[in-house]
């Protein structure tokens, strides 16, 4: 089944993998399309990206001018310029182009608000999954306290930011003193597709949310190992293993009506999970 997730981040909307019939589920669903930045791409299997040139070539009949950035196996960068070039055609907006091949483990993108770091995955190619990270809101500033104590206004944005400050007055101004804390870091993991692998664990230990394909229950086993994806137990002993919040299990195979020998399977090692539907959305409280 064709694969992608759209991700909103304090402001920030982001794009996973793009299958065929995306930009269609995207209007069905209301999400707009020019509020897209960038598009992370996990593999060249065509259930991935195969309606990525067909969504950029609706934002150009848009009238986009924005950059946009790719972040993508090297190799497709060449199948875009091999379309365009074929069709003598051009993008209204300059794509910007991020190959993955050597960034596991490395911050791919990073602004004051969120960051995404790229993670090895284990398939036929050269897959990578995604960890998502809101970063931790600084401090709430105790006013009324900072008021009562004289402290200037001056310095309540060092405060905030967790800096004790030294005033004129030779008083040391402790920020833990003035502020409580702020919203904790959030993050969300995108896994798909890969064979069972512990080495993923560290890489997304004690995430919010983790999705993780689950092709297969676990009587096919020996069909997941043989085509390097996962069963729902997998799935259920990875997320479990790195402390998660919450399972999010997709990517099922086509000879499932529904999920639920997924959920069954999975349930009886990791409680919080469920099998994800079109169109679902799902908030990190």
């Amino acid at each position: 089944m064709p694969t992608s997730q759209y991700v909103q981040c304090v402001g920030r909307h982001f794009l996973i993998d793009c299958g065929e019939g995306t930009q269609l589920q995207m209007r069905r669903f209301g999400v707009k399309f020019q509020r897209i930045d960038h598009i992370f791409i996990s593999h060249l299997h065509g259930d991935h990206y195969f309606g990525l040139f067909g969504l950029l070539s609706t934002l150009h009949l848009l009238g986009r001018e924005r950059k946009l950035t790719l972040y993508a196996p090297g190799p497709l960068e060449g199948i875009l310029e091999a379309i365009l070039k074929a069709g003598n055609g051009h993008f209204s907006f300059e794509i910007e182009f991020v190959p993955l091949d050597e960034k596991i483990g490395e911050t791919i993108f990073e602004d004051d608000k969120c960051y995404v770091k790229c993670i090895p995955l284990v398939h036929k190619i050269p897959t990578y999954g995604f960890v998502f990270y809101q970063k931790e809101k600084d401090k709430v500033l105790n006013i009324d306290k900072a008021k009562n104590d004289g402290v200037s206004t001056a310095y309540y944005t060092r405060l905030k930011k967790g800096e004790d400050v030294k005033i004129s007055d030779g008083r040391l101004l402790k920020s833990e003193d003035y502020t409580n804390p702020g919203e904790p870091q959030r993050a969300y993991a995108y896994c798909s597709d890969t064979a069972y692998s512990e080495k993923l664990v560290p890489f997304i230990k004690g995430v919010d949310v983790l999705y993780h394909e689950a092709t297969f229950i676990e009587l096919l086993a020996d069909r997941a190992k043989q085509t390097r994806h996962s069963t729902a137990r997998q799935a259920a002993e990875i997320a479990k293993r790195a402390g998660v919040g919450k399972l999010l299990m997709g990517h099922l195979s086509a000879r499932y009506d529904d999920g639920k020998k997924h959920m069954t399977e999975a349930r009886a090692v990791f409680e919080h999970c469920e099998v994800v539907e079109d169109g679902t959305t799902y908030s990190i409280p």
